[in-house]
């Protein structure tokens, strides 16, 4: 997107806001525009605000991050709520994206990759952290063996989306999928675009959990 990209930060921890603010401040385009100190506090102030994201904590006082999310999702509100947490139970995880959230990041993120997961995000992509990717992949194909209708879409893709797909499978961004197999982002952008129509995926976490339910490696 072109124009600047409007953030709100909800933590319940000064010294966190403090530092997602310098954090976010180095992204060039990038701009937070107000903190809230927990999700009551929050929820208002991205209704009043409009922000393109909201960076989210979960575990705060008065209204923690998960029902901030879910009543920002049920006001039809157009911003995308990334939680970022130090909790990354598989349970937390399945809420927080059945309930609304855009992303699912841990508070270790390094800081270019946070920039880049805001401006992912606010493009419209989904956005987990790789190991929460593979965590939930695991989690869901644990027990299911390749079906014949996923073995025949593997038999279709050509060697390249092979690669590209068990990339993705990794939790891998198109940035590193880029750098690994020598290839422009934009040539990466067009595989996975032909993966989400062989795969019938909707979007890049789903798109993970049925390449690795395929047996793609």
């Amino acid at each position: 997107m072109s124009e600047t990209i409007r953030i709100v930060l909800v933590d319940d921890d000064p010294l966190v806001r403090a530092g997602l603010t310098m954090i976010l401040g180095g992204g060039s385009g990038i701009d937070v525009v107000a903190e809230a100190a927990n999700g009551r506090e929050g929820a208002d102030l991205i209704a009043r605000e409009r922000p393109h994201v909201a960076l989210m904590d979960i575990r705060m006082p008065v209204m923690d991050g998960l029902a901030a999310v879910r009543e920002i999702a049920a006001s039809g509100s157009a911003t995308r709520v990334i939680v970022l947490t130090t909790f990354d139970t598989d349970d937390m995880v399945l809420t927080a994206l059945r309930d609304g959230a855009a992303g699912f990041l841990l508070k270790d993120t390094p800081p270019a990759d946070l920039i880049d997961a805001v401006r992912r995000v606010a493009r419209g992509e989904p956005m987990l952290s790789p190991s929460v990717t593979n965590r939930l992949i695991a989690a869901a194909t644990s027990t299911h063996a390749p079906s014949a209708g996923s073995r025949e879409v593997v038999a279709s893709l050509t060697e390249r989306e092979h690669e590209v797909a068990a990339a993705v499978a990794r939790g891998l961004s198109n940035a590193e999928i880029a750098a690994e197999l020598f290839i422009g982002v934009a040539t990466v952008k067009t595989h996975i675009g032909h993966l989400f129509t062989k795969f019938a995926a909707e979007n890049r976490v789903q798109l993970a959990r049925r390449v690795h339910d395929a047996g793609v490696r």
